[in-house]
């Protein structure tokens, strides 16, 4: 088995409260970020851990991944996630703090890959291009979703 450790940052300009609604909203990630998520289950929720059964995408293929994820109120999240059908597991933590007026985003990844075969090419591509993805897939996308006017929710009565 070999591991890789993935960490990036980056500033949001938005509120910690807004940046944590979307990230560790798991049943909605699909909608949100469609280039990373194809369907996120919840099977099994007890407080702030949820296990889920999710369809992935990476590197142009679907992947199904069992998440065990436990979310950190106001400040993220972290998550163990196996994909034996893939032959890689990873420690996915997201961290949220205040930044000025803004939200630092501290991500890290640690995959371990299995398959002797699949180390040969992942680790070089996961090395080069992971994050670079992952910042086109879930934090621009954040960013967009962010920017949207929120609909008024209430109503005028005659």
């Amino acid at each position: 088995m070999k591991q890789i450790t993935l960490h990036k940052q980056w500033i949001i300009d938005a509120p910690v409260a807004a940046v944590f609604g979307i990230m560790t909203d798991f049943e909605r990630m699909p909608a949100h970020f469609p280039k990373v998520a194809e369907s996120i289950n919840v099977v099994h929720r007890e407080g702030n851990r949820l296990e889920m059964d999710a369809i992935v995408k990476s590197f142009g293929k679907r992947y199904r991944v069992r998440m065990k994820t436990e979310i950190l109120p106001g400040k993220g999240f972290v998550s163990d996630n196996d994909s034996y059908e893939f032959g890689t597991s990873g420690h996915e933590e997201l961290v949220l703090a205040e930044h000025g007026s803004g939200t630092m985003i501290d991500y890290t990844y640690q995959v371990s890959v299995y398959k002797k075969l699949l180390r040969i090419f992942a680790l070089p591509l996961l090395r080069i291009y992971a994050m670079r993805f992952w910042e086109k897939a879930v934090i621009d996308r954040l960013k967009e979703i962010l920017k949207k006017p929120i609909a008024p929710t209430c109503s005028i009565q005659k």
